[in-house]
């Protein structure tokens, strides 16, 4: 069943929220509103309480209230912990958990996240970044050090490609970085592969089954790296890696790869994913909290009933958007239902 993993949320001059209050008592929560009401504003704030730009993947300058000279502030009470970000006068953003100031990969110690935004309906058919940070999102709810990995292989990776550009030959200098890139790009690749064990035993339900692959995800990268420094150089990029990863996805039912059906069938395949992120947290005992935008928008009234069903029997806690509260009829009494803007 639901768990109360949110308990409080207040925002300061973010987005178009000059100040919110708002309160959780575990049920799923439903906002409704019009467009443009700050439905949305209210799940970033939401996601900013994890590491990285938020469900929007914005910049911290973005989140500033409209009109105003001041900065941002989200503070939220999770599962016994009360967690703050902010970002004051153009200042880098910050992070304070308990009273304490921590670097923003503490947050997905404390509070394990996933999501589903209308932007994400491509892709599958869109190109392998989108769909590797995907993966790498839902790698990091099960394993928090994922980010440690990815930064350092990013970093040093960053450093290779700058010799690559100034076509530096001293093959030292080389090693040096690749040796730093080897066990960070062994370590996301071990870590996406677990995340894939994991969604696969945790598909389970009303929504279609997604058969998942991680193409040119692994390899002897050091010899890979020195054998293709010359090609490197030409193109001034490395150009193979965790990083040139791609994660594909085959609709198990028809045998048929996502690019391929149809939208409301790579919608589902999308849901079912997140689904099983969830329940496999869930079972890890550590529920996680749903953010679903727009999730019932493209969903006939028997797929949302399902869904419903679904989200009110799994250990999490969700919060979701929709123009309408008819959208959200079935759940009746189960959830708790907040009007943003508009009419009371």
């Amino acid at each position: 069943m639901s768990v109360q993993v949110l308990s409080a949320l207040r925002l300061a001059h973010f987005r178009n929220h000059a100040a919110a209050r708002m309160a959780f008592d575990g049920r799923p929560v439903a906002l409704v509103g019009p467009n443009g009401a700050g439905k949305t504003n209210l799940l970033e704030a939401i996601s900013l309480l994890s590491p990285g730009r938020g469900l929007r993947r914005a910049g911290a300058e973005d989140f500033v209230q409209a009109g105003t000279g001041h900065g941002w502030k989200i503070a939220a009470t999770a599962l016994d912990h009360d967690l703050e970000t902010q970002s004051l006068a153009h200042e880098p953003r910050q992070v304070r958990i308990d009273g304490k100031a921590a670097p923003q990969n503490a947050l997905s110690r404390i509070l394990r996240q996933v999501w589903l935004v209308p932007a994400m309906d491509r892709l599958w058919i869109e190109g392998a970044e989108g769909r590797r940070r995907f993966l790498d999102r839902m790698t990091l709810s099960f394993i928090p050090d994922h980010a440690e990995a990815v930064l350092t292989y990013e970093k040093a990776m960053r450093d290779r490609n700058r010799l690559l550009r100034d076509e530096v030959a001293d093959a030292g200098w080389y090693e040096a970085l690749e040796a730093q890139m080897a066990p960070a790009a062994t370590a996301i690749a071990a870590n996406r592969a677990h995340t894939l064990d994991r969604l696969d035993a945790a598909q389970a339900g009303d929504f279609p089954r997604a058969d998942l692959t991680i193409t040119d995800g692994t390899g002897d990268w050091p010899a890979l790296w020195a054998e293709g420094r010359r090609r490197d150089m030409a193109a001034g990029r490395t150009l193979a890696g965790p990083h040139r990863a791609d994660l594909t996805a085959t609709y198990a039912a028809k045998s048929m790869p996502a690019a391929q059906c149809s939208t409301g069938e790579q919608k589902a395949l999308l849901l079912s994913l997140i689904l099983a992120n969830a329940r496999a947290l869930a079972a890890d005992g550590t529920p996680p909290v749903l953010l679903l935008d727009e999730v019932a928008a493209h969903l006939d009234a028997d797929r949302r009933a399902a869904l419903y069903d679904t989200l009110c029997d799994l250990a999490g806690h969700t919060f979701m958007t929709g123009t309408g509260a008819e959208l959200f009829d079935s759940l009746g009494s189960r959830a708790q239902i907040f009007q943003i803007g508009g009419a009371p």
